[in-house]
């Protein structure tokens, strides 16, 4: 999975209508700046520490961070940026998107600041691994092609996906600042086969085609908190992504941008019906936040 992602994501602009997948980002500018509306919130809260910075991990085309930086900046917030991404592609499209932006190859290259940062769809596509019956289950050439070695009930575990929740908690609660991660996934550790393949806006064999389709599953997110927790940083209750976004005030930024482009109204309420319905991301999405045990909690959790 991670040698397939990895390759994947070096070789192409996976988003949009030509890709494979659309995020909540490319969908509606609101959601970039509803986050943005939290950071500068909590930032403020805190302090408004002047050496705080801006954090994404896996920064797709820089979307969210342009609309979240320029809701930041409006706040009185004039740190740099930093992006945690390995594709040339992609950092590309990143620069265009967020003047004088930096780049990282892992989360340890992160500058020693309070960190505001984001991760939007980035925790799903990290790596792995199964357990079939209570033994690892492998992939294996048979037949001309690939396949899993065994079956049985399946349960996940993502210890690539722990190590980066702790990562970033460990410097959280060390040097300030807070992390909101937006991801689909479910509440509590629980058996289940969640891995699956996009490609052309369509699921396919997760098998079929190995570095030319997305790969991804379900983040466990009782997982998550608790490698945050246990490197000593604090932990929101999770939330759904259409409570919280509703929460921030995403009909009342609507109603706004309707007023200001009436032509804009039946776009401008399909995208809250699929950032926020229970047949869109509303549901299945969730949002955590991971802070400094000395910084309030964001808005949007209680």
């Amino acid at each position: 999975m991670e040698a397939c992602n990895a390759y994947y994501y070096a070789t192409r602009d996976p988003l949009g209508s030509r890709g494979d997948f659309t995020t909540a980002p490319e969908i509606s500018q609101m959601f970039g700046e509803l986050i943005g509306a939290a950071l500068a919130a909590a930032w403020q809260a805190a302090g408004a520490p002047s050496d705080a910075v801006y954090v994404e991990l896996g920064p797709g085309r820089g979307t969210l961070a342009a609309d979240a930086l320029r809701v930041l900046r409006s706040a009185g917030f004039t740190g740099d940026a930093h992006l945690v991404e390995t594709s040339p592609m992609l950092r590309k499209a990143q620069a265009e998107a967020v003047q004088g932006a930096r780049w990282h190859e892992a989360i340890a290259d992160l500058p020693e600041r309070p960190w505001l940062l984001v991760a939007n769809e980035f925790l799903d596509a990290l790596p792995i691994r199964q357990l079939a019956g209570g033994k690892e289950r492998h992939v294996v050439v048979a037949g001309g092609g690939l396949a899993f070695d065994r079956d049985g009930e399946i349960d996940e575990e993502s210890p690539a996906r722990e190590a980066a929740a702790g990562d970033v908690a460990r410097h959280l609660a060390s040097h300030g600042g807070l992390a909101l991660i937006v991801d689909y996934g479910h509440a509590r550790t629980a058996p289940g086969d969640t891995l699956q393949a996009v490609r052309g806006h369509r699921y396919a064999p997760v098998l079929d085609r190995p570095g030319e389709q997305d790969l991804t599953s379900h983040v466990d997110f009782e997982a998550i908190g608790r490698s945050a927790v246990d490197a000593g940083a604090a932990v929101t209750p999770l939330v759904s992504q259409g409570e919280w976004l509703n929460r921030l005030g995403i009909g009342a930024r609507a109603a706004s941008l309707v007023d200001a482009n009436p032509e804009r109204a039946a776009e401008l309420a399909a995208a809250v019906q699929r950032l926020t319905g229970k047949n869109g991301m509303g549901e299945l999405f969730k949002v955590l936040a991971i802070h400094c045990p000395d910084w309030p909690q964001p808005a949007g959790f209680a």
